[in-house]
């Protein structure tokens, strides 16, 4: 069983890493163009502090290395991100994101490793960062319905990659078996959410894959969606990013 464990967390490493890779284009994108026009940096500033709570409870957690490592890959990828919409972003944004980050990132989670340190021993406290590292995810994991719910009122798929549906359902389909082997609930609990609605949207893009294309008429009208991430070679989505 450690055998099997330890192969399916070396999986849903790579499947992960391939996750936080993904936003490469986009930032190419920002870099060419020199600007970051409408994306948004809150997506990058809440996955940092998630992958600074799965690294601190892999740490804390005895036998759970293999999250640490995948998320202490993750925090240096959304590092960078962070970094160059810094960069890259008009000074008003740039000041409001340097503010969230801070705020989130460094302020809220040192208070988080410090409380946890000080009131919390053993599994009270790996139990106590799990939870909250779980709830993260789960609100991250459902960041994607409301480009569904547009998928299924235009009956297109245009403003839902498929490369990124596919890798939430094989990133949550791996780490919730990873958890199973392993009976972490904490760590299975929002990764069987992830499975779920990542099948949830390749179902929904096998039924509508051969829609027509939405024009930005449609949507300005009154549908609303909200991309996880543009795809990287099309000019049109810049608009639907919005900055925080």
């Amino acid at each position: 069983m450690a055998e099997a464990s330890f192969f399916v967390g070396v999986i849903g490493n790579i499947i992960s890493i391939l996750m936080f890779l993904s936003p490469v284009p986009t930032f190419w994108k920002i870099k060419k163009h020199g600007s970051t026009e409408d994306f948004s940096s809150l997506p990058y500033i809440c996955t940092l502090l998630n992958c600074s709570l799965w690294t601190y409870y892999g740490i804390i957690k005895a036998g759970e290395y293999l999250v640490a490592t995948v998320n202490g890959f993750g925090i240096l990828m959304e590092t960078i991100y962070i970094i160059l919409f810094l960069i890259y972003a008009p000074k008003g944004i740039r000041g409001r994101t340097a503010i969230l980050a801070l705020i989130l990132d460094v302020v809220i989670l040192t208070a988080i490793i410090i409380i946890t340190q000080l009131a919390l021993e053993g599994e009270t406290r790996s139990g106590a960062v799990g939870v909250m590292g779980a709830g993260l995810n789960i609100v991250m994991y459902s960041s994607p319905l409301s480009v569904m719910k547009t998928v299924v009122t235009t009956k297109s798929v245009e403003y839902m990659p498929f490369l990124l549906s596919f890798f939430f359902f094989f990133n949550g389909a791996v780490w919730l078996l990873y958890a199973v082997l392993v009976r972490d609930v904490i760590l299975g609990v929002p990764n069987g959410t992830g499975f779920l609605l990542g099948a949830m949207q390749l179902v929904l893009y096998a039924i509508y894959r051969n829609g027509k294309r939405v024009s930005n008429n449609r949507l300005e009208e009154g549908l609303q969606h909200e991309p996880l991430i543009s795809e990287p070679n099309n000019e049109s989505h810049q608009s639907e990013d919005r900055p925080i």
